[in-house]
């Protein structure tokens, strides 16, 4: 197998802010996987955060170059387990390979992704619409500029409550809030039942994921449902999360991609617990890849491509929320 890296600079619409980020410009990698006249393509967005740079991740991947140039793989489970010894450090690197490779695998069978993995799409959840931090003008211009049945408004500031307030006179659409640690236990329970009037279906990571007394009293005395995002990042976060949260949103970029992702929803609805998947504002390849998971899904946050202007690739399309595939195999996504 080769591998193949394609970088690109995605340029966001509009001035994208969270409670801990701003930017206009989001860098991103796209990790070709070729077998013969078959490519893959996987995806993983640069993030300060989490201190992945496109740099990191390319200085990892070539670490695997020499395994995929002499080793037969049957899967891309098979693919996952054998580059995890070099990529374990770098999470982002392994998922966009292991995207990569899971579309490379479906394409050898002439299959959609999902169609490879036995999976129905007749009840797919839609995906909501991000709105970032901004005036309250410019959030309900969003809006306007995009209608959309959900939206996913990001919070964090002083005037929380007043944000949601107004954007409830502009739309009918279901709410959900996302504070990206930015609350206090107390903030917490105190704002969920004025927002559970307001339309707001549930509130993702309330507070900083080391709080797990506050996160406690949050899960026995928060009117809405709460749903771990920074306090969920690898496997083993599953189970810790149960008991603080009625829900987990899982990030393909920081837990390696497809292979564990299928691993960790299953482990959460083992629990009995809301599964989500969220995405890093990647392209139409990583947002494509993400579309397959939807049978599996209660919530998807996957609008990362109808953020960005100049999208590298084409993939999965959108109709008020609901994701239409592509007729080509495996994830359906191509580099334009």
């Amino acid at each position: 197998m080769q591998i193949i890296l394609h970088k690109f600079d995605l340029e966001l619409k509009h001035t994208f802010t969270i409670a801990h980020d701003s930017r206009d410009v989001q860098p991103t990698l796209i990790v070709e996987l070729r077998d013969g006249t078959i490519s893959g393509l996987g995806e993983a967005t640069s993030n300060p955060y989490y201190g992945i740079t496109i740099d990191s991740m390319c200085r990892a991947l070539e670490e695997v170059r020499p395994l995929l140039e002499n080793i037969q793989l049957t899967s891309a489970e098979d693919l996952w387990a054998a580059a995890h010894p070099f990529l374990k450090n770098n999470p982002f690197a392994q998922c966009a390979l292991d995207e990569a490779a899971h579309d490379l695998f479906a394409k050898k069978k002439n299959q959609k992704l999902y169609q490879y993995w036995g999976l129905s799409t007749a009840d797919n959840p839609l995906t909501n619409f991000t709105i970032g931090i901004d005036s309250v003008e410019t959030m309900v211009s969003k809006m306007k500029e995009l209608p959309w049945p959900i939206y996913k408004i990001k919070l964090g500031t002083n005037e929380d409550l007043r944000i949601i307030s107004e954007l409830r006179k502009n739309t009918d659409a279901v709410f959900r809030v996302d504070a990206n640690c930015a609350w206090t236990a107390e903030k917490t329970i105190d704002l969920a039942p004025q927002l559970q009037r307001l339309g707001v279906e549930f509130i993702e990571q309330p507070l900083p994921a080391d709080d797990i007394e506050g996160m406690k009293k949050v899960y026995q005395h928060c009117a809405l449902p709460v749903i771990a995002d920074e306090s969920c990042i690898v496997e083993n976060d599953i189970a810790k999360c149960h008991g603080l949260f009625h829900g987990v949103n899982i990030k393909l970029t920081k837990c390696g991609g497809l292979t564990p992702a299928l691993r960790m929803i299953n482990e959460a609805k083992r629990l009995g617990m809301n599964t989500m998947v969220g995405c890093m504002t990647e392209s139409s390849i990583g947002i494509s890849a993400i579309a397959h998971l939807l049978p599996l899904l209660d919530y998807v946050d996957m609008d990362g491509s109808l953020l960005i202007k100049n999208d590298p690739a084409q993939g999965v399309q959108f109709d008020f929320g609901k994701i239409l595939y592509t007729e080509r195999p495996g994830t359906g996504a191509i580099l334009s």
